[in-house]
């Protein structure tokens, strides 16, 4: 039976691990890593509904400490017509009082960095995976 975690600790253990195999030259495990890293983005993090582009992970620039995805934000204008994208980094990092604090840069236009708050909190924390 296989221990299921928050995908957040998933994810940063599984950097971990792939940061240790490309420090001491093990393509292998580095690819395997990898491909399961990419697999629980695209299967748990936020895509369509405004993330029409889908979430991606930064590997080059994600450590245990600090997990790095970019993604973009398809607006909506008041009469249902789409009308521009933002771009955002989010970084989420480990937090003493809230599991996970999260900071996304780019334009908060009509106030989404509140939704892609909960949306990335909803993806990280509530969903659990095996490890």
């Amino acid at each position: 039976m296989s221990l299921k975690q928050p995908l957040y600790q998933v994810l940063a253990n599984l950097i971990e691990a792939r940061n240790n195999c490309i420090d001491h030259g093990n393509s292998e495990w580095k690819d395997n890593h990898t491909d399961r890293i990419l697999d629980l983005v695209k299967e748990h993090m936020p895509s369509g509904s405004g993330f029409d582009s889908g979430t991606t992970i930064d590997l080059d620039a994600s450590t245990a400490e600090k997990i790095v995805f970019h993604t973009s934000f398809h607006h909506m204008n008041e009469d249902g017509f789409y009308d521009g994208w933002t771009e955002h980094k989010v970084t989420v990092r480990p937090s003493l009082g809230r599991l996970i604090n999260i900071r996304i840069s780019g334009i908060d236009r009509n106030m989404i960095k509140e939704y892609m708050d909960d949306e990335f909190q909803c993806a990280l924390v509530d969903t659990m995976v095996s490890y």
